[in-house]
């Protein structure tokens, strides 16, 4: 390591003088010390017994705080204040050992940890609060096999349930996934294939439709389709809605997907002669299609709990309705509002329950989709590892037998024969069979001609 000192000097200084400002020096072999190797994977044990007696005597000062020395109550206070104290605690459990630089670094990776472990505590305190307030419907088999056509709002919960409302729920999404799909994909093509000036008033007008409040869709649905053409509440007209909502989301992410595909690939395409519709057809999309699919996922979350839009085009109604042409069809986010306004427990416990299925159906339909992405570019799973690595070992396996086999046909007798084909085939066997004759003698050359090249013998250099 070489280090280079130097002074500082003014602007009306010489050269020489500023060169001999400059030293170079070699600093000797121990004089350089290294630090201790930092473990960025495993937790440390003293670490883990900062931890840990931190979170203790955080926990110890909130409650006296909070029950002994203040007249502070409330369970968030309570909750703040711990997690202040465990912090101020564990830095100062950190600085006994570590420096500045070390203290920080656990400091920011606590906070991290505690802003997933807060995300995750609040989704699993909504799918649980859920889940509770709907079980004494979920536990009744008729809840997902019958309608609500014969049930009231005073009748048991084994009456009644919302099979109706999980098909209508399947058939707008899956409608609007119809629509959406080719359209959010084509458009996001565009933009980065095609691009120009009405590229960009496409990506802005986009851009500004993610914000588009979900009621203004369903007023625009219901004044353009409901009013003037069908006359009625439909599922068809739901579905327009839900698509107005899910198409800039799918675009938008789409968009950002296909921006993240590498030049090079597109440029390696063109390089082999093929154009740009089969380009992007076989080079862009199938290395995006991870990230596709999450676009897909994105904009289905997005239209798959609007109530709103909903409520304006489809209407309510108790009955089955398989036809999103023709009546009402109501789907599971319409049929919560329903039920939870009703001042009855049970059309409250029936509420919640729906929520709970619309749950488990956005979680079913978000594993379907990423079973079908697969993982992303250049990405194996176990299964095509082991199939790649099967495949490899049946190919070094021919090739070895193959090898196998020119060895030994070299070392037989050679017994040529008369190939089997079109004349092109045959008219080289034949010159090759003549020369052979030629070099053995058997046949005499012809006058002019010039004799082949006798091969060298052990006694001449070959070179």
């Amino acid at each position: 390591m070489t280090i280079v000192e130097s002074e500082e000097r003014g602007p009306a200084e010489d050269g020489p003088r500023a060169s001999a400002a400059r030293r170079t020096r070699t600093p000797a072999r121990g004089a350089v010390t290294t630090g201790a190797k930092r473990d960025l994977h495993g937790v440390p044990l003293d670490d883990t017994f900062n931890v840990l007696g931190a979170a203790a005597a955080g926990l110890a000062v909130a409650t006296l705080l909070f029950g002994w020395l203040t007249p502070m109550t409330g369970y968030v206070g309570w909750i703040v204040v711990a997690f202040l104290a465990f912090l101020l605690i564990y830095a100062v459990l950190a600085s006994l050992r570590a420096d500045r630089l070390a203290v920080a670094d656990r400091i920011m990776t606590t906070l991290f940890y505690s802003a997933g472990v807060l995300l995750l505590g609040a989704l699993v305190f909504v799918l649980g609060y859920t889940i509770i307030r709907g079980l004494p419907a979920l536990i009744n088999p008729n809840f997902f096999v019958q309608t609500m056509t014969l049930a009231g709002p005073l009748d048991p919960l084994s009456v009644g349930g919302v099979a109706h409302a999980i098909v209508g729920t399947l058939i707008q999404i899956s409608m609007a996934l119809v629509i959406t799909i080719p359209l959010g994909i084509a458009t996001a093509v565009f933009l980065n294939e095609i691009g120009g000036p009405f590229a960009r008033f496409v990506r802005t007008i986009s851009d500004a439709m993610t914000a588009l409040p979900s009621i203004v869709a369903g007023l625009f649905v219901y004044a353009a389709v409901v009013t003037l053409i069908t006359h009625q509440r439909s599922g068809f007209a739901a579905t327009l809605a839900i698509s107005v909502m899910m198409l800039p989301i799918i675009i938008r992410a789409s968009d950002v997907q296909l921006r993240l595909v590498p030049h090079n690939l597109r440029e390696a395409s063109y390089a082999l002669g093929t154009n740009r519709w089969r380009t992007v057809w076989h080079v862009v999309l199938p290395t995006s299609r991870s990230g596709l699919v999450t676009a897909v996922i994105l904009g289905t979350a997005r239209g798959i709990g609007e109530t709103s839009p909903v409520l304006l085009t489809s209407g309510v109604t108790a009955e089955m309705n398989l036809n999103p042409f023709q009546g009402p069809m109501i789907s599971l986010p319409l049929q919560v509002f329903d039920f939870v306004k009703s001042p009855e427990p049970n059309m409250i416990s029936r509420g919640f329950g729906a929520a709970a299925v619309l749950v488990l159906l956005v979680l079913t339909l978000f594993i379907v989709a990423r079973l079908i992405g697969g993982t992303g570019a250049g990405q194996l799973s176990d299964r095509q590892r082991r199939a790649a690595a099967a495949a490899s070992a049946r190919d070094l396996e021919r090739i070895s037998d193959a090898r196998v086999a020119l060895a030994i046909d070299e070392s037989a007798p050679s017994t040529t024969r008369k190939p089997k084909g079109k004349p092109p085939a045959d008219l080289r066997w034949r010159m090759a069979q003549r020369d052979a004759d030629r070099r053995s003698g058997a046949i005499p050359p012809q006058p002019g001609s010039t004799p082949p090249p006798a091969p060298p013998t052990s006694e001449e250099n070959p070179s």
